[in-house]
């Protein structure tokens, strides 16, 4: 095997997404440069990267002030700039998208987050954006709130290809699952070839060590002390086993038999917040085959120098992740409410995103006005 590292995690099949977009990556070739040379094979996106990348340097400057002369206001302009970054990144990621028959090479963008609590309106933003940005290698973001399972379905039953996001919880995950068979049924139904249809779920990693790990010090005992930095690997690794036994299923053998194709868990939120542990923390510990890994540069850069890509982390450790969960649930902690914050942290922070997306944005089309 190569001494490349993330080429060993691309062949112990991770797929190595880049969780960042900008028009300044996509302007000066360094996408394109990670593609070639990090084994970079499709982007994430989502509010906070938006708000990030506009808020930096001049690359959106001269589009908005275009934008701004034809009368456009602030939602519009959002609208065209996101849209725009996009659908040139899935041009870029064409050719990988060809050679993986649709799996990978893909680029997501996600619904309006102050829409996470509202079905039909959902449903309705992931129209409009799959029709705007007008590529089949789009992946259209849909948090996994309880409102937000029905709107998945819905528009996969369009024959919109869908990330799920914000997904915390095995038992959420499991209800995802099957909002996703329910979507492709549907989808079946009204006459779309499902071996179009593509899918991930989001399942977010680094957010349940840092709640966990708050309060196991908060709780300060030598048996709680021990148990950080443990919680987040275990949860990803439950959730593959539940998506391992839900594609056990008769059910999904019968939509796979009509050319379905299977959503991938994607770990996301895998850039470590404690600098008490490896920056390779959440890649190196969720090796295993039909996954995505999304990471931000700094970690994509991480693991090529020293991460240990020493095959499958994954497969057969349910029952020993499943300990981890029993001893948490033994000194005190509360799992349920755990995961119930971190949704509603999850969708509260990105729309405050977005409303710093807007009041940025609306400065620079009023500066562009002058």
């Amino acid at each position: 095997m190569s001494n490349d590292k993330l080429a060993q995690l691309s062949e112990a099949g991770v797929s190595i997404w880049l969780d960042d977009l900008s028009r300044e990556r996509l302007n000066t070739g360094n996408l394109a440069a990670l593609v070639r040379d990090k084994h970079v094979v499709g982007v994430t996106t989502n509010p906070t990267i938006f708000a990030n990348a506009m808020s930096k340097g001049d690359a959106y400057d001269e589009r908005t002030k275009e934008l701004a002369a034809q009368g456009a206001d602030v939602e519009a302009t959002i609208r065209d700039l996101t849209t725009t970054d996009v659908r040139n990144a899935a041009d870029l990621f064409r050719d990988v998208y060809a050679a993986t028959n649709g799996v990978d090479g893909r680029v997501s963008i996600e619904v309006d987050p102050r829409l996470a609590k509202d079905t039909d309106k959902t449903v309705a933003e992931a129209q409009d954006l799959w029709k705007t940005v007008d590529r089949p290698n789009t992946l259209i973001k849909i948090p996994a709130t309880e409102e937000g399972l029905p709107a998945i379905t819905a528009t996969l039953a369009e024959g919109i290809s869908v990330n799920v996001t914000l997904i915390f919880s095995v038992e959420r995950y499991k209800k995802v699952i099957e909002a996703y068979f329910a979507g492709l049924e549907q989808a079946k139904a009204n006459g779309h070839d499902l071996r179009g249809i593509h899918s991930v779920a989001s399942f977010f990693v680094s957010r349940v060590d840092t709640e966990i790990d708050k309060r196991l010090d908060a709780i300060g005992t030598d048996e709680a002390k021990a148990l950080r930095g443990k919680a987040a690997v275990a949860n990803a690794r439950l959730a593959y086993a539940a998506f391992e036994e839900l594609s056990a299923t008769d059910r999904w053998k019968a939509l796979a038999a009509d050319g379905a194709n299977a959503q991938r868990p994607l770990w996301a939120s895998t850039g470590v917040k404690n600098p008490d542990y490896s920056p390779t923390l959440y890649v190196d510990q969720l090796v295993v085959k039909d996954t995505v890994n999304t990471m931000p540069e700094k970690t994509l850069d991480a693991v090529a120098e020293h991460a240990e890509i020493t095959g499958d982390q994954v497969s057969g450790r349910a029952a020993e992740a499943q300990e981890v969960f029993d001893k948490l649930s033994a000194v005190g902690i509360d799992i349920t409410d755990v995961f119930v914050v971190l949704e509603n942290e999850g969708v509260e922070k990105f729309e405050k995103s977005w409303i710093e997306l807007l009041e940025t944005v609306n400065g620079q089309l009023e500066k562009a006005k002058g």
